[in-house]
């Protein structure tokens, strides 16, 4: 029997932290367990004034398969009410993921089927070897990517999204970039990795995190005299922030502020 945990955890001096995916064996298949634990992990890293960027990626040569067929099948043969509370903790973690308040980064090797495609559309930036596959593949099963759905219509577009979730056509990393499910392509996913973490810990922590909720607001109101109200409170207030203030001044006097790292993180 396994005993392993089925998500590791750590954080880095430079607060860098990184849950990794640790069902190898079972090609990163997430079940009730995995999903409370990265759900536990990531409402004990959100309230930590260090963190300045996570890591999510996976041990092993896939990301991830999805579901957990076996969980799946026990389900079945449960209740609606019994399988909405269970669905209500996918879609929770989901959620958590979306909005972290600071950047997040889905690395990722092998397979990303089904639920997998939802976890890495939650995260604000994607990185994927040449060799990845992704896929909606839920029909194939008489499932729907339901509670993934919101996250991957955002991502890649409705009209996109329908065709992949209907045909559960396999999906190419190139294709992938294409469509905006990746951003990058690396044959060294580390060094990739780290090229992005170097360039996150250089900016002013609390400019990332307003950037992030800028972005949704953005993404869910018109541009109307509300959202224009928004945006220029919101540069008001944020000019007069120490961090901002700190920073303008350390451009001026071509110094570095207190809050750029800009050698690498050795203990990433």
């Amino acid at each position: 029997m396994n005993t392993q945990p089925t998500v590791l955890v750590s954080v880095s001096t430079t607060g860098v932290a990184t849950l990794t995916l640790n069902r190898a064996e079972k090609s990163n298949a997430f079940d009730p367990n995995m999903i409370t634990a990265l759900l536990t992990a990531l409402d004990q890293l959100k309230t930590r004034d260090n963190i300045r960027c996570l890591i999510l990626n996976a041990n092993g040569k896939h990301f991830s398969s999805g579901a957990d067929l076996n969980w799946m099948k026990s389900m079945a043969l449960k209740t609606e009410a019994e399988n909405k509370q269970d669905a209500s903790q996918l879609a929770a973690l989901l959620e958590r993921l979306y909005r972290f308040p600071a950047p997040t980064i889905a690395v990722v090797q092998g397979a990303a089927f089904g639920g997998a495609l939802g976890l890495i559309c939650c995260c604000d930036i994607s990185i994927a070897s040449p060799q990845a596959k992704f896929c909606l593949s839920e029909a194939k099963l008489g499932l729907v990517p339901a509670t993934i759905a919101p996250y991957v219509c955002q991502a890649i577009g409705v009209r996109q999204a329908q065709r992949y979730m209907l045909t559960t056509e396999l999906i190419t990393a190139r294709t992938a970039q294409t469509l905006g499910l990746i951003h990058l392509i690396s044959d060294d996913l580390a060094l990739q990795t780290q090229h992005i973490i170097n360039a996150l810990l250089n900016n002013s922590p609390n400019a990332l995190r307003t950037i992030k909720q800028l972005c949704q607001q953005c993404e869910h109101n018109s541009i109307d005299q509300k959202l224009i109200n928004y945006t220029s409170d919101l540069i008001a207030h944020i000019r007069c922030t120490p961090e901002a203030q700190e920073g303008i001044q350390a451009f001026f006097e071509q110094s570095q502020p207190s809050w750029s790292i800009r050698h690498d993180d050795k203990d990433h």
